[in-house]
């Protein structure tokens, strides 16, 4: 069982003793007062938990983000002056450097039922960065493309339901332009690598999407159109091979260097303890990668007999590794991103290139998920992505951020939207949840579509974790 899960069946425990615990006092209530005073309480509670209490945060907002970076990244005599972000030596800006900012924050009262941020503010942009509500902690917000302003002492920090505690500390990363580089992107899944890096594939010189699965699991929309669970679960892998070869044409990536590798979802990590070993598809009746191959432009090793093993998803990665030499790659990052398709998806990429006559300079890993906080990145959609929570300072870490133009963020919206995965709407209990936040928490949800991603993905950044080869 992974941590996320064991934390989730934590989360699910202590629910259920606190619905058990509410449910005994209720009827206490109802013995010793009035019938009718425990379903109003019971009501007005189930919208505070809606409202309030339905995210699933598995640590406290008061624990302190733990990051560990080299030390010479420190920029020196950083300050806040009133809510004048100051520097206290002058430095080479550009513009594109990854700038980290950590700031004690501490919620005020109506942070507690508001979502707190940061307002970042200069004089060319205004920019809210959004934390735990009862957030009274360590937070490192993400100033990346706000160098120029910082550097001509323009920008102001300010608190949203919230306080700037203490001064500051700054990081500067400086890094080559990956988009000035042959990249390849590894998506486990059909719309990784839109939710991850649309920003940087869509304006490198040279990019490859490979995906690795079909995604064919969990196709219940297509169910209730009348198909029997296997014909869903192949028409929704079909839909999404086709996705992952079209959605990237979008972003300028040529026909011919997107990939679908057609595995089978949830499938990898088995296929990785018995290599040698097929392991068909979950729901859909079939053992047979091909019929989710059939978009690709190429012939690869897999496509001989169309097991799902392990040696054979080996044997494609390094003729793809070979035939495009990519300098970056960009993949899952295996201890921030917990779901066990991605982390296989690192592990396979990793064991694909032991030996190989190519080997490239950079690896970029991404999280699309995270252990402790479905909610991260947090706040609104445009709005700029913070570094998400982390807990365990014994990693060195490299942040590499890019800023996206408006019109790449609305480009970016319109790929995800093309996505059959994204499309389908929001059960009737969420948007029943999201019409309460809106009207008691203040939070809002983009017009472009209804799925989470949309909000969490279509974002002033996009953030990645370099590790030099």
């Amino acid at each position: 069982m992974s941590r996320k899960q064991e934390l989730l069946k934590r989360h699910r425990r202590h629910k259920r003793l606190a619905l058990l615990a509410g449910l005994v006092l209720l009827i206490v209530i109802g013995v010793l007062v009035t019938w009718w005073l425990p379903l109003l309480l019971a009501v007005l509670g189930w919208v505070a938990h809606e409202a309030w209490f339905a995210d699933h945060l598995f640590y406290s907002p008061k624990d302190d983000y733990l990051y560990r970076f080299a030390a010479d990244s420190e920029v020196p005599n950083v300050r806040l002056n009133g809510e004048a972000l100051r520097l206290g030596d002058p430095l080479d800006l550009t513009g594109d450097e990854t700038l980290v900012l950590a700031l004690k924050i501490k919620s005020s009262w109506l942070g507690r039922f508001l979502d707190p941020g940061v307002e970042l503010v200069s004089d060319q942009l205004r920019d809210c960065q959004s934390f735990e509500r009862g957030v009274d902690g360590v937070r490192y917000l993400n100033l990346t493309g706000l160098g120029q302003a910082l550097a001509g002492g323009n920008l102001r920090v300010r608190g949203r339901f919230c306080r700037v505690q203490g001064q500051p500390t700054l990081w500067l990363f400086r890094h080559s332009d990956a988009r000035r580089q042959r990249v390849m992107v590894i998506a486990p899944h059909a719309d990784d690598a839109e939710l991850a890096a649309f920003s940087l594939y869509s304006q490198a010189d040279d990019a490859w999407i490979v995906t690795l699965t079909a995604g064919e699991i969990e196709a219940e929309h297509y169910q209730q159109m009348g198909m029997d669970r296997a014909e869903a679960a192949r028409i929704k892998g079909r839909l999404r091979a086709w996705d992952s070869i079209a959605v990237p044409r979008w972003g300028g990536v040529p026909e011919a260097q997107c990939v679908q590798l057609g595995y089978f979802c949830l499938q990898l990590p088995a296929m990785q303890a018995a290599p040698g070993q097929p392991f068909a598809s979950r729901e859909a009746d079939m053992s047979d990668t091909r019929l989710f191959r059939q978009f690709n432009p190429m012939t690869l090793p897999g496509d001989a007999d169309g097991a799902p093993t392990w040696n054979n998803l080996l044997a494609d990665l390094r003729a793809l590794l070979l035939q495009a030499r990519p300098q970056v790659l960009v993949m899952p990052h295996a201890t921030i991103d917990p779901h066990p398709d991605h982390i296989a998806a690192q592990a396979a990429v990793l064991e694909a290139l032991v030996g190989l006559e190519w080997q490239p300079s950079v690896i970029l890993g991404y999280a699309n998920h995270l252990h402790d906080n479905d909610r991260w990145p947090m706040g609104n959609a445009y709005s700029g992505i913070s570094l998400p929570p982390l807990f365990d300072a014994t990693q060195e870490l490299t942040p590499y951020s890019l800023e996206l133009p408006l019109s790449v963020q609305r480009d970016k919206a319109m790929a995800l939207g093309m996505m059959h995965d994204l499309q389908p709407p929001a059960p009737f209990k969420r948007r029943l949840r999201r019409w309460l936040q809106q009207l008691l928490a203040g939070r809002r949800w983009p017009a472009e579509g209804e799925n989470e991603f949309f909000r969490k993905a279509v974002r002033r950044h996009e953030l990645f974790w370099r590790r030099d080869l």
